[in-house]
């Protein structure tokens, strides 16, 4: 049985009918394919969202996209993951359950297909029917939005210089023509060894 909180999340949202062109775009697109413009180069997996040309890049389009605002898309068990705190600063992400990955807040950008049944009253997303802590509503970005339907785009602002330096404040930075993205980590069991001399 589904929990009664799907209405009490909506009823507390504010009101705006239009769903923002990029967020449309972030939720559709298609990420971690290679590149076609730099398919002969290593690294060149498409791991960035432009918010101004609304499309999936790779590192080395990066400086295609100057002053551009940039969110970075990471993987988790082969979806799509954006870090929590860089996407609270365009959206809002309230009554979304994040998850905690090597350390950091994320938040899945789509739903998950979910196989487990379950019996008797527990939290459920109320778009999908996934198994949530309390008191979360949401499992993902786009179940959010699909199930308020238009309901809740109470955040969706045009990145500011502000958002976009806190999107790409984290560690692990590139430096491409003054902005600054985060481009991940190292993969960790990796030896890194000083040469031998």
């Amino acid at each position: 049985m589904k929990s009664s909180g799907c209405s009490e999340a909506s009823s507390g949202e504010g009101n705006m009918n239009v769903k923002p062109a990029w967020l449309e775009r972030l939720m559709a697109e298609t990420f971690f394919g290679a590149c076609g413009v730099h398919q002969n180069q290593k690294k060149n997996e498409k791991n960035v969202f432009c918010l101004h040309c609304y499309l999936s890049i790779c590192p080395h389009c990066l400086p295609s996209h100057p002053s551009h605002s940039l969110l970075q898309v990471r993987r988790y068990v082969y979806h799509d993951v954006v870090r929590l705190g860089d996407l609270e600063k365009l959206v809002d992400c309230s009554n979304i359950q994040p998850y905690t990955i090597n350390g950091a807040k994320v938040i899945f950008l789509n739903q998950r297909p979910q196989s487990r049944s379950f019996k008797g009253t527990v939290n459920t997303c109320c778009t999908c029917d996934r198994i949530l802590q309390e008191p979360f509503h949401f499992c993902s970005l786009s179940c959010k939005f699909e199930g308020l339907r238009g309901d809740c785009y109470t955040q969706f602002v045009p990145t500011s210089s502000e958002a976009t330096t806190s999107i790409a404040n984290n560690n692990n930075k590139q430096n491409t023509n003054g902005f600054f993205i985060s481009l991940g980590s190292r993969r960790k069991g990796a030896p890194h060894r000083a040469p031998l001399s």
